[in-house]
């Protein structure tokens, strides 16, 4: 099953994704990559438009392909993962090419947050926090992005240079454990994530507000393609901890 489709979330800032853990895949750029993370288990598929440099940036016309070929596999879900910070480009990239899920995935403030909610009451908004040397850069702003209309964290490492975005750079589970007492939202995890340390993150992935994990390079082979084997083996590590029965 796929997680919960926006236009059937409540409106509004309340509106909650559903308690399934799901993988999500980033970096999607061909009608192929859908294919094989759909065959494969994947349940969001991350595709980057405004992300200046980035390995998997789509312009718009590839980028309501894929999100349109995500949508007729009946299951996967298209998310947008960005770094534009303008609600009104926002607003009309979400409208034009039907992505309903929006990661903000750089540092938009609160009132980006807030005026995308009001302009795309049923989208589901999904805002990057991220964590360097274990300190969250947006900790004193994670009450009014949840006050502006945020649905979803995704909790991402940064490094000391400043990339952020599919950096591979794992999160400690220790920071993260920290950090939940300030969420009153539920959260993705990411960062260097891989079947093989999921045991690493076990009082985490058990935590009620724990949502899933989103990865890119483990998705991947050798060659840097989507691994069908690969995005299974992710799939069935990091939903053992919760099936979607016992899920709150």
């Amino acid at each position: 099953m796929s997680p919960e489709p926006a236009s059937r979330l409540p409106a509004g800032h309340s509106a909650a994704p559903e308690a399934r853990r799901v993988l999500k895949v980033c970096g999607a750029t061909t009608p192929d990559d859908i294919a094989t993370l759909d065959a494969a288990g994947a349940d969001c598929v991350g595709l980057w438009h405004g992300v200046p440099g980035g390995h998997a940036e789509l312009p718009e016309r590839l980028l309501t392909v894929l999100a349109g070929a995500a949508l007729a596999t009946g299951r996967l879900q298209p998310v947008l993962v960005t770094f534009l910070s303008d609600p009104e480009a926002l607003t009309g990239l979400a409208r034009r090419t039907g992505l309903r899920w929006l990661q903000l995935h750089a540092y938009q403030p609160p009132a980006v947050v807030r005026a995308v909610r009001a302009a795309l009451p049923d989208a589901v908004l999904v805002k990057v926090l991220h964590l360097r040397g274990g300190r969250c850069l947006e900790r004193p702003l994670i009450g009014a992005y949840e006050r502006a209309g945020t649905d979803l964290f995704l909790l991402d490492t940064t490094t000391e240079d400043g990339r952020v975005g599919s950096t591979g750079h794992p999160l400690a589970e220790d920071d993260v454990l920290a950090l939940l007492p300030r969420l009153s939202r539920p959260f993705l995890l990411a960062g260097g994530l891989s079947p093989h340390n999921r045991p690493d993150f076990d009082t985490v992935a058990r935590h009620p507000g724990f949502r899933g994990i989103d990865v890119d390079t483990a998705a991947r082979d050798g060659h840097g393609r989507f691994s069908a084997p690969a995005v299974t083996a992710l799939a069935r590590a990091w939903r053992t901890a919760t099936s979607p029965e016992e899920s709150p």
